[in-house]
C-alpha cells in the first residue's frame, strides 16, 4: 500500500494495570495529523504502542486499518509488517553512523515509496548536516534527523510520541515548524501524542482527547477548540482557533493584517508569510462590548453573534462567538455578563488585544 493511501483506522483497546484502566474504541481518519491529547498517564503512549504492535501484554486489542485486520483475538500482523514509522522522545540514532549513514539505513529498508532524501532534508532543515557525526548534533538537530529517518522508510503511518518533550523552547519551536512543513508537503498520515495544547493546536487537524484512560472528545480540531463541551473549555488557557489569510503589512508600526470572515485582525509581526495560517486566540484575551468602542487602544474589534454561554463556576463564564463559519471564545465574569444582559443570539463586538494573538506561521 502506498504512503497516504490509508483512509481510516479503527481501534478498540482494553487494558487494566493496577488501578488504571484504558478503554478506548475509536475510528481515526488517516489523513493529515491526528493528535492524541491528554495529561501524563492518560494512556496516549499505550495507544500508539498498540497501533505499532509493540505491546503483547494488553488485555484486548482490535485494530483494522483501511479494512485490513492488523490485530484481533486470533490474528496479529507483526510490527515489522505494519509499515509504521515511530519517532520517540529521544532520537535513538545510530551513534556509529553519521547523519547520511542514518538516513541511508532507512532508505535501504523502506516499506514503500518514500520522498527523496533531498526533499526530506529540506523540510527538516538538515541538508547541511549530512557529514556530521550524530554525537556532534544538538538535541533539536538529532530529533529532526530521527524524523527524517522515519520518513525515508516510506511508512504507511508515522507515529510521534511527544517528539518535542526533551527539547528546549527554541529547539522545540524550530522542530515544530519543520513538522508543520512535513505535514504540508508529505502524504504520510501522522498520529501525534502531546500533553501541550499549544503544540497540538499548531499541527493537528483532528483531535482525540484522553483522560484517565477514556476518550472524552474526538473530532476536527477547529471544532473542538471552540466547543464549550470539552475539558479544553474548562482550562484557564482555553482558546479558539481561526483559519486566516495574510493581508498587508504595516512596517511603520510593526504589524501585519490577517483576514478572517471579511474582517481584519492586526498582529504584532512584520515577517508573516503570504499564505493561509492558523491563529490561536486565548479566551481570556477577548472582551465584549455592546457598541463599537470609541477612542480605544484596542485595534481588533470584530462583530460577532453569541451562540452559546456556559458558566465556569461562581465567578466566570465562557461565551462562544460566531464569526460567519468560525468561532471565537471569550472568558468574562458572570457579573459582566449580567450587567450587559448578554443572551444567546445577541449581536455584540469582540475586542482582541494584538499582543495576545499568537499565530502558527510555520517554516
Amino acid at each position: 500500500m502506498a504512503p497516504g493511501s490509508m483512509s481510516e483506522l479503527q481501534l478498540s483497546i482494553h487494558h487494566r494495570a493496577g488501578d488504571f484502566t484504558l478503554q478506548a474504541a475509536q475510528t481515526l481518519p488517516l489523513q493529515g495529523v491526528t493528535a492524541l491529547f491528554g495529561p501524563s498517564g492518560s494512556g496516549k503512549t499505550t495507544v500508539l504502542d498498540a497501533i505499532a504492535g509493540q505491546r503483547d501484554d494488553l488485555d484486548s486489542v482490535e485494530l483494522t486499518v483501511d479494512g485490513q485486520c492488523w490485530q484481533s483475538a486470533t490474528h496479529c500482523v507483526p510490527p515489522w509488517r505494519r509499515g509504521i514509522g515511530y519517532v520517540f522522545q529521544d532520537a535513538r540514532l545510530f551513534p556509529h553512523l553519521d547523519v547520511a549513514g542514518n538516513l541511508a539505513y532507512a532508505e535501504q529498508r523502506a516499506f514503500g515509496t518514500a520522498p527523496s532524501r533531498s526533499e526530506v532534508s529540506q523540510w527538516l532543515g538538515i541538508t547541511e548536516l549530512q557529514s556530521r557525526p550524530v554525537q556532534s548534533l544538538s538535541a533539536g538537530q538529532q530529533q529532526r534527523v530521527a524524523i527524517a529517518r522515519a520518513l525515508l522508510r516510506g511508512p504507511r503511518l508515522l507515529l510521534l510520541d511527544e517528539p518535542l518533550a526533551n527539547l528546549d523552547r527554541s529547539a522545540a519551536s524550530e522542530c515544530l515548524a519543520c513538522l508543520q512543513r512535513v505535514a504540508r508537503e508529505s502524504a504520510t498520515p501522522m498520529i501525534y501524542v502531546s500533553h501541550q495544547i499549544e503544540e497540538v493546536c499548531a499541527i493537528a487537524d483532528h483531535l482525540v482527547m484522553l483522560d484517565h484512560g477514556r476518550v472524552t472528545a474526538c473530532g476536527p480540531l477547529l471544532e473542538l477548540a471552540s466547543s464549550l463541551d470539552t475539558q479544553l473549555a474548562m482550562e484557564d488557557n482555553a482558546a479558539a482557533l481561526l483559519d486566516v489569510e495574510v493581508g498587508e503589512q504595516d512596517a511603520q508600526y510593526g504589524l501585519t493584517e490577517l483576514r478572517v470572515a471579511e474582517q481584519s485582525l492586526w498582529v504584532s509581526a512584520t515577517s508573516v508569510r503570504q499564505r493561509l495560517r492558523r491563529l490561536r486566540i486565548p479566551a481570556r484575551d477577548v472582551s465584549i462590548c455592546r457598541e463599537p468602542p470609541v477612542s480605544s487602544s484596542i485595534l481588533n474589534v470584530l462583530p460577532v453573534t453569541i451562540t452559546d454561554i456556559r458558566d465556569l463556576g461562581p465567578a466566570h463564564c465562557l461565551l462562544r462567538l460566531g464569526l460567519q463559519e468560525q468561532f471565537l471564545l471569550a472568558r468574562i465574569t458572570r457579573r459582566s455578563r449580567d450587567q450587559l444582559a448578554l443572551r444567546e443570539g445577541d449581536k455584540v463586538y469582540a475586542q482582541i488585544k494584538s499582543t495576545a494573538l499568537l499565530g502558527d506561521e510555520g517554516p
